[in-house]
């Protein structure tokens, strides 16, 4: 019985193969729907999956026991937030301070400030570099790696010495084959001593990690003067599980510097990397909603098409149909074919939709920047879903076939 069966099961692949292969043009058009929308939900699913590592690798790599402190988010997804951000205090190098001497459980305190300018060394420049004032601890919670000289230290941090430390960008443009250290490069009319270069690090999402110039804070508001800024402050816990306890001191710190009364929330944030991470989720997350809403509508056209095809194919074989009943096909043998048939044509569709996913996310991954990553259990349930819509929409056309008089079914030509 189970072997009748299986010869059953296949006979009926092999009679929707046969079917699609015979008519190439209407097989095509059948399955555009499913290709089309198993396509999209496989590409985007991919872009999803390699953005999320990426993101969490490269972007919002701060480490677990990293904190970053502000007067708004660093992430604004809509114009109240950013309206309550202008309207907060800014934080000062006092509030720096502050808390670098007040913090008990912070492994270290560093604050940061930066613009982006035009640098030079001798005749040559480089534009919109990435110039950064930064106290010395962030090159600790930063987790900076210096591949030649060091990092400037404390004491000409205090002076606000003129020194810095360079990417390697600013290596490759400005200073090919000479060693920067000990050199001198200007912003406008200033000069800097080089005194370290920080380890290449590549891009993200397109822009380079390494077009940036350091300078003691200090050295940075000296130079540049500027007449309102807010500094972020960063911090770092003694491991990921001392990080709530050290933010929440951080808050009671500030609070009692911001006169902040019990019952009045905090007018500033202080965000994690899991903070930035969970933004992102929800952002890509509606992203995902959103073509996997227009891939159902496509999949939904596929599914009605294929419908329209099996009702065709009935009306084709009523007499092949008549036959088998006279020679003692019951109903469900005869609704059981035309279901696989409608699966089969579906799941060929999901293959095809798999294939082209995978090969766009991979065709995009290569002339841009965006990354992705095929997950297995995307491609299970692109051919799952696929069958599934085959499967429901078969349903219909398969009980008309089932139902059919055999000896009308007969009579038919």
């Amino acid at each position: 019985m189970a072997n009748t069966a299986g010869m059953a099961f296949g006979e009926a692949i092999r009679i929707a193969a046969a079917s699609l292969w015979s008519h190439k043009l209407r097989s095509v058009l059948t399955l555009l729907g499913v290709v089309v929308g198993v396509t999209a939900v496989i590409a985007v699913v991919s872009f999803i999956n390699g953005m999320n590592s990426y993101v969490a690798e490269k972007v919002f790599n701060l480490g677990a026991d990293v904190f970053v402190i502000a007067k708004g988010s660093a992430v604004i997804t809509n114009i109240d937030q950013f309206l309550e951000m202008q309207r907060r205090k800014n934080f000062s190098v006092d509030d720096y301070e502050a808390l670098r001497a007040q913090c008990k459980r912070c492994v270290a305190v560093g604050g940061t400030l930066g613009s982006r300018r035009e640098v030079r060394f001798g005749n040559n420049s480089l534009r919109d570099v990435g110039t950064r004032g930064w106290t010395p601890a962030m090159a600790k919670i930063y987790d900076l790696e210096i591949v030649a000289g060091r990092v400037y230290s404390e004491a000409e941090e205090a002076r606000g010495a003129q020194v810095c430390v360079i990417g390697w960008d600013i290596v490759e443009n400005l200073f090919a084959g000479v060693d920067p250290v000990g050199r001198e490069i200007r912003i406008g009319t200033i000069t800097y001593t080089i005194v370290g270069v920080g380890k290449k690090e590549g891009s993200a999402l397109g822009q380079s990690r390494d077009n940036y110039l350091m300078m003691p804070l200090n050295t940075y508001l000296k130079s540049f003067q500027p007449a309102r800024y807010s500094l972020r402050i960063w911090g770092k816990a003694n491991g990921p599980a001392e990080l709530e306890a050290t933010m929440d001191e951080i808050r009671q710190i500030l609070r009692g510097r911001r006169h902040l009364a019990y019952a009045q929330p905090d007018d500033f944030v202080i965000e994690t990397q899991d903070a930035f991470l969970s933004i992102w989720a929800g952002i890509s997350a509606a992203f995902f909603a959103v073509v996997v809403a227009v891939a159902s509508i496509s999949l939904v056209v596929g599914g009605i098409v294929i419908m329209n095809i099996m009702l065709v194919s009935v009306s084709e074989r009523t007499h092949e149909i008549g036959l088998r009943k006279s020679v003692g096909a019951r109903q469900r043998d005869i609704q059981m074919q035309f279901l696989i048939e409608s699966a089969t044509i579906a799941a060929i569709g999901g293959l095809c939709g798999v294939l082209g996913g995978v090969l766009l996310a991979k065709l995009v991954s290569w002339v841009t920047p965006l990354p992705s990553a095929i997950e297995a259990w995307s491609v299970i349930a692109g051919l799952l879903v696929a069958t599934g819509v085959g499967l429901f929409f078969g349903i219909y056309p398969a009980s008309r076939a089932a139902k059919l008089d055999p000896v009308v079914a007969l009579r038919a030509e």
